[in-house]
């Protein structure tokens, strides 16, 4: 039994032609009209990987969970049931929605919509990016991953560690708590960020090219207030990547080079240098409102001459090493 990948995302939104042209010309994702009320974006060859519906909200509306085997969803279901977590099976209409063949669905503790889904449809026409781009990673990987900002932390880690079996990456504590989670060899899957908060924070896609990931910087800087974090690589998944400011109310990192772990040898721990090595500076933020404590963060892992491993340098060398154990 298990979940297996990060299959799609839902989000509520009433500004979808803003949406069509961040997810199609910012993001390269491929456009697909769902009628009057929604958008769906393809990033290869399964049917749908995003969809936007024309709703108030402007947030999260569902993240999508890929489980192995049919069965695998009446396992889960019986668990969260036992635990007192309602739990609703997913009609042929909801399925078709999806483009899956079976789903359930329930709400977390926090009451964010978690849909566990079998067998994806797969297109078939080839995809077709918005921009010339080489791809995305996805396949066993998963769309990318998913950050959700949580009140409580104590009271999620039991929900999505023990109850759906994610397992922890590692953990850092400062400047707030920060829990990243795997369900495939992807670094993380799935974090959550404790900043007493409510609602998503952000969700990432993963290019192939490093250029696809500078050529959209510059197309977003093109763009006032477009680019919320600036380009720099991160701690702990040895991410290279630029955060832009969606049309919603939550952030869209577009990463490169992100480290490939092995789940069987792979032990959690705590890291201590921050979230970054060098970058990501957070434009959003005030000096007052912690852009500085994270910029001191980074200039000390810097002073330490904290960085990535030299093999990490070449992601497909160091997949490629990662497989043979070595």
């Amino acid at each position: 039994m298990a979940i297996c990948a990060l299959g799609y995302l839902g989000v509520r939104s009433d500004r979808l032609d803003d949406w069509a042209d961040f997810a199609g010309k910012l993001l390269g994702m491929q456009k697909i009209d769902r009628g009057s009320k929604a958008l769906a974006f393809r990033m290869d060859d399964q049917m749908q990987r995003l969809l936007v519906s024309d709703e108030d909200g402007d947030t999260l509306a569902f993240m999508g969970w890929e489980v192995e085997r049919q069965d695998d969803l009446q396992r889960y279901a019986a668990r969260l049931d036992k635990a007192g977590v309602p739990v609703h099976l997913g009609t042929k209409e909801l399925c078709d929605r999806r483009f899956v063949e079976s789903l359930v669905w329930f709400e977390d503790p926090m009451g964010n919509r978690v849909e566990l889904f079998h067998k994806p449809m797969i297109a078939s026409d080839p995809f077709v990016p918005g921009r010339p781009i080489d791809g995305f990673m996805t396949g066993p990987l998963g769309m990318g991953h998913a950050v959700l900002h949580v009140k409580n932390i104590e009271i999620m880690m039991p929900f999505y560690r023990d109850l759906l079996d994610f397992r922890v990456s590692d953990y850092g504590l400062k400047p707030y708590g920060l829990y990243f989670f795997h369900v495939n060899d992807r670094h993380h899957s799935f974090a959550m960020v404790g900043s007493g908060q409510a609602g998503f924070h952000h969700f990432m896609v993963e290019f192939q090219n490093l250029d696809d990931v500078g050529q959209g910087y510059d197309l977003a800087q093109q763009e006032d207030g477009r680019v919320a974090y600036t380009l720099g690589r991160h701690t702990n998944d040895y991410m290279t990547s630029y955060y832009a400011n969606s049309p919603s109310a939550f952030f869209v990192e577009n990463g490169w080079g992100g480290r490939i772990i092995d789940p069987p040898s792979w032990e959690p721990h705590e890291t201590h240098d921050g979230p970054s090595f060098w970058g990501h500076e957070r434009l959003y933020l005030s000096e007052e409102g912690g852009r500085k404590r994270l910029r001191d963060m980074r200039l000390e892992a810097a002073a330490n001459g904290r960085r990535a491993p030299p093999v990490a340098e070449c992601p497909w060398l160091y997949n490629q090493l990662a497989k043979q154990g070595k």
